[in-house]
């Protein structure tokens, strides 16, 4: 009779990740290809884009978490939009941590996470979250949500980025990239109600990246698109009550 206990959601994960860690870069490169873009230009998109919501609501950035941080992709453009920030970069994947400190050695903080955020309660004044989520099993959602609201001071914000399930060429990049073999992408209204049930409020929805490379020219008028549900990602906003 086989006795073993099976391994949780975050061992699952945590093994998941350490076993991709080496390779995410290349698969990830290769993957987004189509595009006409690397990784660097979504990385870098996600972080301008919060500065300027953040500059845009008025908020204080003086300290962040950017939760599933990975291999450090954001870490040089948390440092260009946020120079005086301490960023504090949390990850279930100690392999995925170790890589990111050898890629962009630095000042920053590092948090390995396990079943809770090793983090103080109200301590982040953002918290921001790019295309994790869907690695996540949706019935642990409720949790890790409530997390971040624990760990962000009254008044402090949550910024989720996540692949729109109803972006045709979004959906079709994650159903044949060996680092989203079991993901499970999560409609936007649908993660702004689980942030506000997770004791969240205000949340909103925002699509991003219309246009691919050969249409960089229209890209400026993005910023009037947010209301329209093609874009390739979204960004879903909510603030922590005062």
């Amino acid at each position: 009779m086989n006795n073993q206990i099976p391994p949780t959601n975050d061992q699952r994960m945590r093994a998941e990740f350490d076993s991709l860690a080496d390779e995410y870069h290349e698969q990830h490169k290769e993957n987004i290809a189509i595009t006409g873009e690397g990784p660097e230009f979504f990385s870098e998109y996600k972080i301008a884009d919060l500065a300027a919501f953040i500059k845009l609501r008025e908020l204080p950035s003086n300290s962040i978490l950017d939760f599933g941080s990975g291999i450090g992709n954001s870490l040089p453009y948390f440092r260009k939009y946020f120079p005086d920030a301490v960023l504090n970069c949390g990850d279930v994947s100690g392999r995925s941590i170790e890589i990111a400190k050898t890629r962009f050695p630095g000042n920053e903080q590092y948090a390995l996470i396990g079943d809770r955020i090793p983090l103080d309660s109200g301590s982040q004044d953002i918290v921001f979250s790019a295309c994790v989520f869907h690695h996540i099993p949706h019935e642990d959602h409720q949790h890790w949500l409530q997390e971040l609201h624990r760990v962000t001071r009254p008044g402090g914000l949550l910024v989720i980025y996540e692949h729109n399930p109803f972006n045709p060429l979004t959906v079709r990049a994650v159903n044949t990239c060996p680092l989203d073999v079991n993901a499970k992408l999560i409609v936007g209204r649908t993660m702004g109600k689980r942030a506000e049930l997770a004791g969240w409020n205000d949340a909103k929805v925002t699509y991003r990246m219309f246009f691919p490379s050969m249409f960089r020219v229209l890209r400026p008028v993005e910023k009037y698109l947010g209301w329209l549900a093609l874009g390739a990602q979204y960004r879903m906003s909510a603030l922590k009550q005062q």
